[in-house]
């Protein structure tokens, strides 16, 4: 029978291996490429291709025996090894008609052209810091000749290593010398077996924990594991209360919309639970406490949202309440799974605070407390002891509350103000698991109830935990996209005329947040090609003008502010303190200099055509925000008004008003320029939607409003927001690239998009076990 190449098979004989100057890391499904900033992960039968590749070095492999290998007891087409073996060439980041790593024989298959080494957790570690790794013991190296010197101690002796031949290939004569290697190979596999028959005990539910050895505990690489396998993003994970399975978000194949898929927390095939019909897509599953049933949501375009229910081993669903398409609602199980507590709510009566949904009578109740006036409450879950609700209280800028489960008065938890990426309790009763936006990057960590302390657990790019209800396991998102800048005229489409969509200077770093200045011609924007977050500035007529301005390192939440004469940018970023500053660049000279704002932490610096003022978007406490009007011609500079509830604003000078988004609801508002407030209107009561707030942009010299959608049938869906001069119009950007959501910029005239859109993207569920009482040291939980 042939051997899978799986992820989820132990990989032999290491969990590491160079191959050229790449280093590829199995179990993750990662390789990171010479001067790339960040590894790129593949599929698991990308993976599977490699390794058959790396089992055969320098000999040519059939498609026949790569299917019969990688997709045993199926009927794949062709096309499943041309897009594996693509997939790895970009990985490799191998140069087109220069093969160095995968070569092509013409209507025969594929041979590896690199040498391969394996490597030992030490050497991994040492070359994932310092480079390729050296000839020495304990490396295995695969050359022209197909020849592999193994890793493990007891066949590191052996010179050599006959490859197992594919099916119709005729076999090698063999030699003592493979003989020796070959009976080294197999109790290599005996042993690690056993390690692997043990290690699946230990992971049995009701399996005694396995006791714990400092010294091993150490050196170990991570704490957690991938379990999803499909290519593209696997999002939202919910568990079952003993961890057998999870539930999440994903789009199966030959679908556009996501379903709720379920899965054992080994890595095995997933199953299609919810089948969506026409454009809707289902998100948000939730476990009930008896690990029957799943609640969730399902959204259709066409503005209907339901809340359902449907049998965890599948069945009929069950429509349990209604909710607000533009403002998909936050929700958990009750402690007794015979209801639903919802987080704050849009209504016919406005926004209204946590309520309980009965799921028998379908009847809706309100939590007893006072949520306060311009509050949004959201993610309520009970403490596993039943006593208390703790939720997250107006994010992005979000701390936790807590409140007794039968209701009362709501106490503050954390002092954050955090972008809060989903959360969970833990099985102690005193602790809780978030991710959490940081600098662009998205971080576990574990927060202390009774003294308020967050501590990172070293999981990057992790994000939306859930927690196991009787088991110490979690499972969470992990995600690490890339973004390039790309340029798109936008044509009248009503008369034939086709956008093209050009990327701007390419690199493998992540660029974001283009601001392009009044006069049309300079760009900014940031990104992390130089190691970390910075400001860069270009000529969009001269390319190679591009260079970065140091002296400043700046958030990822808002762009950069052009002033009105295209001279100065203004950015809010870190000061030396790392409490959040205002800074002005003037790009021409490189000259920075930090701005004497009266506000504390603010967090977006908006010019204005009046080159004296200056729009300050700041917290006003409790998470909620506030726009500040200055006069900044004054020393210190002089308030002259404000606006609570903005979380984004922008100046429209080609109709004299300021145009803004609020925190609480959907929907578009403007103001003058002076913040006055019976100028303050309403002007669309739909878009921007509250998790697109910052999707949006005006052109300085026409006064033009696009909005960027996003629909199963075109990740980039750009519109064109009605106004008295200019009818709405839709425009797909990109059918399978998703833009970013922290913004884009319209050129002064509005004829010309830049923004970032994702190079490689995707997203897995990782798994791992949770320490109840962690005495001892375990990578990425710290006590």
């Amino acid at each position: 029978m042939p051997r899978t190449h799986e992820p989820s098979t132990p990989p032999l004989p290491a969990e590491h291996l160079r191959v050229g100057d790449c280093l590829v890391d199995i179990p993750l499904r990662e390789i990171r490429a010479p001067g790339a900033r960040r590894p790129r992960r593949i599929t698991p039968k990308a993976m599977g291709v490699l390794l058959v590749l790396v089992d055969h070095a320098d000999r040519v492999v059939s498609r026949d025996a790569l299917l019969a290998e990688v997709w045993p007891d199926t009927l794949p087409t062709d096309d499943v090894v041309t897009q594996a073996v693509t997939q790895l060439r970009k990985a490799f980041d191998e140069d087109r008609g220069n093969p160095r790593y995968i070569e092509t024989i013409a209507k025969n298959g594929y041979r590896l052209l690199a040498k391969v080494r394996w490597l030992v957790p030490e050497q991994a570690a040492a070359a994932g810091e310092a480079g390729p790794a050296g000839e020495g013991a304990g490396v295995a190296t695969a050359g022209a000749d197909g020849a592999a010197a193994a890793v493990a101690p007891a066949i590191a002796r052996a010179e050599r290593i006959e490859p197992v031949p594919l099916p119709n290939q005729p076999r090698p004569r063999g030699t003592w010398r493979s003989l020796v290697a070959t009976v080294a190979v197999v109790l290599a596999l005996v042993a690690l077996l056993v390690w692997w028959s043990l290690a699946r005990q230990a992971h049995a539910p009701g399996a005694a924990p396995a006791a714990l050895d400092p010294a091993r505990v150490a050196t170990a690489a991570r704490p957690y594991r991938l379990i999803t396998s499909m290519p593209g993003f696997e999002v939202q994970p919910t568990l079952s209360p003993d961890a057998a399975l999870v539930a999440y978000v994903a789009i199966p194949d030959g679908q556009r919309g996501t379903a709720i898929l379920v899965q054992t927390t080994d890595q095995t095939p997933p199953r299609q639970l919810t089948r969506p019909s026409g454009l809707a897509e289902d998100s948000a599953p939730a476990w009930s406490p008896d690990g029957r049933s799943i609640a969730f949501l399902r959204v259709d375009p066409a503005r209907a949202c339901k809340v359902l229910l449907i049998a965890a081993n599948g069945g009929a669903e069950r429509e349990i309440g209604d909710c607000d398409p533009r403002n998909p609602p936050t929700f958990e199980w009750t402690p007794d799974g015979r209801g639903l507590i919802f987080g704050s709510m849009q209504t016919a009566q406005g926004i209204v605070g946590m309520r309980v949904l009965d799921l028998a009578s379908g009847e809706w109740r309100a939590v007893p407390y006072r949520p306060g006036a311009g509050n949004l409450d959201l993610s309520p879950r009970f403490s596993p002891d039943g006593r208390w609700i703790v939720f997250l209280r107006n994010n992005p800028q979000g701390d936790f509350w807590r409140l007794p489960a039968e209701g009362g008065t709501a106490e503050r938890l954390s002092q954050l103000s955090a972008d809060v990426r989903g959360w969970d309790w833990l099985p102690d009763n005193r602790s809780i698991l978030f991710g959490r936006m940081i600098d662009g990057d998205t971080r576990l960590f574990r927060l202390d109830l009774e003294t308020g302390q967050a501590r990172d657990l070293g999981i990057e790019s992790a994000q939306f935990p859930a927690v196991a209800a009787s088991r110490p396991a979690a499972a969470f998102v992990q995600r690490k996209p890339y973004f390039g800048l790309f340029r798109v005229v936008l044509g009248d489409t009503s008369k034939g005329a086709v956008h093209v969509v050009d990327p701007l200077f390419p690199s493998s770093a992540r660029d974001m947040l283009p601001a392009v200045a009044p006069d049309g011609r300079q760009i900014v924007f940031f990104s992390d090609r130089s190691g970390s977050n910075h400001l860069w500035w270009a000529d969009l007529d001269q390319p190679d003008s591009l260079r970065m301005l140091p002296g400043v390192t700046p958030g990822t939440r808002y762009g950069a502010s052009w002033s009105a004469d295209s001279g100065r940018v203004s950015v809010v970023g870190p000061d030396t303190d790392g409490r959040n500053a205002i800074f002005e660049v003037i790009p021409a000279s490189g000259r920075v200099t930090r701005l004497p704002a009266p506000v504390d932490e603010p967090i977006q610096a908006m010019q204005l055509p009046d080159p004296n003022r200056m729009l300050v978007l700041a917290g006003a406490g409790d998470g909620r925000l506030r726009l500040h009007l200055f006069d900044r011609s004054r020393s210190p500079w002089k308030l002259l008004a404000a606006i609570d509830d903005v979380v984004e604003a922008k100046a429209d000078p080609a109709h004299n008003r300021l145009l803004f988004a609020r925190q609480t609801q959907s929907g578009l508002w403007q103001a003058d320029l002076g913040l006055a407030a019976a100028s303050i209107r309403q002007i669309d009561d739909s878009e921007p939607v509250a998790d697109r707030y910052r999707l949006w942009d005006v052109a300085v010299a026409t006064g033009e409003l696009r909005y960027m959608d996003q629909q199963p049938t075109c990740l980039s869906l750009m519109r064109r927001m009605a106004t008295p001069e200019l009818p709405p119009s839709v425009l797909c950007l990109d059918q399978s690239r998703r833009s970013a959501i922290n913004g884009f910029s319209l050129s002064p005239r509005g004829d010309t998009v830049y923004l970032a859109l994702a190079k490689w993207d995707g997203a897995d569920i990782g798994y791992m076990d949770l320490p109840e009482e962690p005495k001892t040291f375990v990578p990425g939980w710290l006590n």
